[in-house]
């Protein structure tokens, strides 16, 4: 498996059409205000690091990391190309985004997932990578449309 992770390049047209379809694809996995993926602007926004899978030129997955507090920090735009799904691209960007936030001191990394079938292996790959259920963090509020989640960094 070859590809590369790097930086985010928002004029990339590729980049905004993937991070367009995340967005669509959360659309049929619960209501409005249960859906926190954040927009191309969110991931623009000041502090928030977003790095992209490359292959030959297309983006087959996203991953980032948005700051919460000093030290802790949430797990964003988490998503793999639908038609490379199984071949390790979320894994690799996971451990990428982990050694990040660890390299720059942080102590914990969250996310927030959904409930549904459709995120069980999203929550598969979060739990091999050593998280742990925990409830609602930052200004998450309990929804039975949402899985929090948690990992210490050591």
């Amino acid at each position: 498996m070859t590809f590369r992770i790097a930086r985010a390049d928002f004029s990339q047209p590729a980049l905004r059409s993937f991070l367009q379809a995340h967005l669509d694809d959360m659309e049929h996995t619960a209501p409005p205000e249960s859906r926190h993926a954040l927009d191309l602007a969110g991931l623009q926004r000041p502090g928030v690091r977003l790095w992209v899978a490359e292959d030959g030129g297309a983006v087959i997955g996203t991953a980032a990391l948005a700051p919460l507090s000093d030290g802790w920090e949430e797990l964003k735009s988490m998503r793999t190309d639908p038609g490379r799904r199984g071949e390790g691209i979320a894994a690799r960007l996971l451990a990428h985004a982990l050694d990040d936030a660890w390299l720059r001191g942080a102590q914990r990394v969250s996310l927030e997932t959904g409930s549904t079938e459709f995120f069980a292996p999203a929550r598969r790959l979060y739990e091999r990578h050593g998280f742990a259920f925990c409830g609602p963090f930052g200004s998450y509020r309990l929804d039975p449309n949402s899985v929090y989640m948690t990992r210490e960094l050591v």
